[in-house]
């Protein structure tokens, strides 16, 4: 049995379960509990998000420059600076600039880093040299040797057949199209079974949590202490139900005013 939680951090907990049942409670409709849970996640990762970025990049990218007497840094200062002309109506247009700046280098750094990661590497894995005496041999279907590159190079041009639409898809080149489609589906089809394999393991980490919330407030009576921790567990559990058995009522009820 585990050690019982003190009454503190079992507040803690017990705000974390309420937050988790609020959000879950999205599966009966779009509720008050449930518009709480959602401002205040967006409310307190924007805040966490402002620390991160201050202690992360301004503190040691520009404040600490200029105590340094980097007085070069004070080129960014000013197109921050800048930027916040843009909730005045009459000087908004000065913001144009530090923007076009900024999208300008965004995008020189990331057209070269999308190439190199989609395209390059792309094209490094189609030119791996294919060992053929491996390919034939026993181990033909182990998927470490050279079948895997042989895959690589026939579901790549495939794709990008598929993609020519100067050429009308029939025939052999029709064929090849269709692999290429299928070639589609199974890339897509394995990225989506990746991201509901990790929203279902992010479901399973909070229904453990709630189970040991539960086995922390009720699991323990017997512990001195405990019955308070027992009566939280069931004000949550019926406020929560309370609150959305009035949301109900009143919702019904006012449809059916608008009706009449």
């Amino acid at each position: 049995m585990n050690p019982l939680l003190s009454f503190g951090d079992y507040l803690w907990m017990t705000f974390a379960a309420f937050l988790t049942l609020a959000t879950f409670s999205f599966l009966y409709k779009d509720n008050p509990l449930y518009k709480f849970a959602e401002h205040l996640v967006v409310g307190v990762s924007a805040g966490y998000f402002v620390i991160i970025l201050y202690y992360g990049s301004l503190k040691t990218q520009l404040v600490e420059k200029l105590i340094n007497h980097e007085w070069v840094y004070l080129i960014p200062l000013v197109l921050g600076v800048l930027m916040w002309t843009r909730f005045n109506k009459k000087l908004s247009w000065v913001s144009r600039y530090p923007i076009a700046i900024y999208i300008g280098i965004a995008t020189g750094l990331a057209i070269p880093l999308e190439m190199q990661t989609k395209v390059t590497e792309q094209l490094e894995a189609m030119m791996v040299y294919i060992q053929w005496n491996d390919l034939l041999a026993g181990g033909f279907w182990n998927y470490t040797n050279s079948f895997a590159a042989l895959l690589v190079i026939i579901g790549t041009l495939a794709a990008l057949i598929y993609f020519y639409f100067s050429k009308e898809h029939k025939g052999w080149f029709g064929g090849v199209a269709t692999v290429g489609i299928w070639t589609l589906m199974l890339g897509f089809g394995a990225s989506f079974g990746a991201t509901v394999m990790a929203r279902i393991s992010l479901l399973i980490n909070r229904v453990q949590f709630l189970d040991q919330w539960r086995i922390n407030s009720v699991g323990s009576v017997h512990q001195e202490g405990s019955g308070s921790y027992t009566a939280i567990y069931w004000v949550v559990l019926l406020g929560m139900l309370g609150l959305l058995v009035v949301d109900l009522i009143r919702t019904k009820g006012k449809t059916e005013t608008d009706l009449n």
